[in-house]
């Protein structure tokens, strides 16, 4: 008897009980389409319904037990490599999430038409890189002894990015050196995957990119593409030929072959953080890419995280420190004896301003866009709320209504509910106000404005005020003339854990701008941040702040994980984590504390803190949790009265704790 070809297929459902592989029956009609990675459909039984899934493997199957089989293969391309596979099942189960939520990430929506022109189109050619190029990037890596070794070698390294733009394009020095590294991995005939956070880092990398490698072999992964675009991509990735793709923090997936580097820019930087599920950081995805492909493995930044400094310090990264070490010209600048301490910008930034804008542009960072970002009453000085939904008021211009920055409301008639007076005060600056402040006290100077309302990637080489937002800062040909950092002392004032890092990272971004030489002030700022900034010692404070952390069992000195849904399932994962995992302690689960009601019953949330080892562990108690909550909110056909609800929900890794 000959044996039956069974396809093992992976459901692309959020389900939790759903997330493990499923045996069909791969029909004779079938049996040259349905292969490992191709889409298929295939019936649920318990639905009734057809859905779609990913064919992870094929098998013989000898036995004689009743399968459901493969209704029809949707595409013919096999898009779900084994390797991503693999890929996504860690990662996945590191943050006890589904494998199909991963790949929901890592592979676009299907196009037929794009699909049709990359099947007709020939196989692409290996991208070739001239002598000249890769002479070039060598030089660059130079400036770095210990890179080049470590690149060859497959090693996880961690490197303090130059603090100057490049001398040859309009870019960061950074997105040189990591052009090159890319270059010097795709001349020895493997793939370079390059991680940044926004549009703007990936434009900066793409045209430093240029300088080394032929467009073709750069491929994009994300999603300011169309969807036969970002879909032609990923094909093209998929080819046995060697590339370059450079990416927002889905890219960390890209199926490219025989991935020799996998760099990540600026891990700090909240937008590699995926919000959806299971919510895996890039830098998290790379470690576990790296270590199942054996490639190297690079952090690169300005500032360093408290993450990567604890890699370093257990010996599992290796730091590539500069021949050189250069550092901006840091002035810590406050308001001198005599001056107004409500002056905003003190003589000396003032004085900085007015010399440098005589040589070319000049970069404000600012905290907050618009024009009065917050508003308080004009006589007790109170926060002015919105009396719909309590959010606060801000003003968009002068003498304009007030407006609720979280339900939109315009506020008229507003009366403060503590001392009834009518009176607001401006408490803040905006990015416009500024503008208009900055614009009056330097007459005849053009003002530029930079905010997520008007985003700027580049700026020419000509003087101007620069009022920028922190992170929407524009480039410029050569650098900014004088860079002045305003608000930090609001900055500082938010309530996380991390804000002393994030405010330093904003700070080095913003003073790597700089033509070498030029002053940036740091206005009205002192205490540990401003001495990393002042003498660029980045690494130091990443290593003090995690020394503080440590005796506090917070991330990431130890991993951290949030449990939260319904009062009821949140206990019942809770006594089931503490048996399954004896070794946690009394101390590592914080809560559950009551967040509110879902109909009629509470919901809670809790932490849990736990160390390292104890990583698969905590994963593997806190999702079978998850699964078993969701097959208890499972309703028969026959059953009546309202469904129950699945809501426990679990993350781990959360670098910000909130309880």
């Amino acid at each position: 008897m000959t044996p039956r070809r069974v396809a093992r297929v992976l459901f692309e459902s959020p389900l939790p009980q759903l997330d493990r592989l499923f045996d069909y029956a791969i029909p004779e009609r079938l049996a040259d389409e349905a292969v490992p990675g191709v889409r298929v459909r295939v019936p649920l039984r318990t639905a009734g319904r057809l859905v779609d899934a990913y064919v992870v493997e094929t098998d013989d199957d000898p036995g004689e037990r009743p399968l459901s089989e493969i209704d029809a293969v949707v595409s013919p391309v096999p898009v779900l490599t084994p390797g991503l596979y693999a890929l996504a099942r860690r990662v996945a189960d590191r943050a006890a999430g589904s494998a199909a939520d991963i790949l929901r990430l890592a592979i676009p929506k299907r196009m037929v038409r794009a699909e049709k022109v990359w099947a007709s189109a020939p196989e692409p050619d290996a991208p070739r890189v001239s002598d000249e190029s890769l002479a070039r990037a060598d030089a660059v890596i130079a400036g770095f002894p210990a890179l080049g070794g470590h690149l060859d070698a497959g090693a996880r390294i961690a490197l303090d990015a130059p603090p100057r733009p490049s001398t040859a394009i309009a870019v960061g020095e950074w997105a040189v050196v990591l052009a090159a590294a890319a270059t010097r991995t795709l001349a020895r005939g493997r793939s370079a995957i390059v991680v940044v956070p926004d549009y703007r880092d990936q434009a900066q990398l793409t045209a430093a990119l240029a300088l080394f490698v032929d467009d073709d072999a750069v491929i994009r992964h994300d999603a300011d593409q169309s969807n036969p675009a970002r879909y032609g991509q990923f094909l093209r990735s998929l080819s046995t030929a060697p590339c370059i793709v450079v990416g927002r923090r889905s890219a960390v997936y890209a199926p490219a072959h025989d991935v020799g580097l996998v760099a990540i820019w600026d891990d700090g930087d909240p937008l590699l953080s995926e919000q959806l599920s299971p919510g895996v950081h890039a830098r998290d995805a790379a470690l576990v890419r790296q270590e199942l492909e054996g490639s190297a493995l690079l952090f690169a930044g300005h500032t360093r995280t408290t993450e990567v400094q604890r890699l370093v310090e257990i010996g599992f990264v290796h730091e590539a420190p500069a021949a050189r070490r250069p550092s901006p010209r840091i002035v810590l600048s406050a308001t001198r004896e005599g001056e107004n301490r409500g002056s905003r910008v003190p003589s000396a930034a003032f004085a900085a301003a007015r010399e440098a804008l005589a040589q070319g542009p000049v970069l404000v960072q600012v905290a907050r866009p618009g024009y009065a970002p917050s508003l308080v009453c004009g006589e007790c000085r109170r926060p002015a709320r919105c009396r719909h939904c309590t959010g606060p008021l801000r003003a968009a211009r002068p003498g304009a209504v007030p407006v609720c920055a979280w339900c939109g409301r315009a506020a008229h008639s507003w009366v403060c509910p503590h001392c009834e007076a009518t009176t607001l005060r401006m408490s803040s600056s905006g990015s416009e106000r500024t503008a208009d402040e900055l614009g009056r006290a330097f007459a005849g100077t053009r003002v530029i404005v930079s905010d997520g309302q008007h985003p700027l990637s580049e700026v020419e080489p000509r003087p101007a005020l620069v009022i920028a937002t922190r992170g929407a800062e524009p480039v410029v040909a050569g650098g900014y003339r004088a860079v002045i950092l305003l608000d930090g002392e609001r900055m500082l004032q938010a309530e996380a854990l991390r804000i002393g890092e994030h405010c330093l990272r904003w700070w080095s971004n913003a003073a790597a701008l700089a033509a070498p030489g030029a002053p940036v002030h740091l206005v009205g700022v002192a205490g540990p941040v401003a001495r990393a900034l002042a003498t660029w010692t980045q690494p130091a404070y990443a290593r003090a702040e995690l020394a503080d952390r440590a005796p506090l069992h917070m991330p990431p000195a130890v991993r951290l994980a949030t449990v939260e849904g319904a009062a009821k399932s949140v206990d019942t994962a809770l006594a089931t984590l503490r048996t399954d995992v004896p070794s946690l302690g009394a101390a590592a689960v914080l809560g559950p504390v009551v967040t509110g009601e879902l109909g009629t019953a509470p919901t809670a949330r809790a932490l849990v803190r736990f160390e390292y080892p104890l990583g698969r562990a905590v994963a593997e108690s806190l999702r079978a949790s998850v699964v078993a909550d969701a097959l208890r909110a499972r309703r028969s056909p026959r059953e009546r009265g309202p469904r129950p609800r699945n809501t426990l929900k679990v993350r781990l890794d959360v670098a910000e704790p909130d309880l």
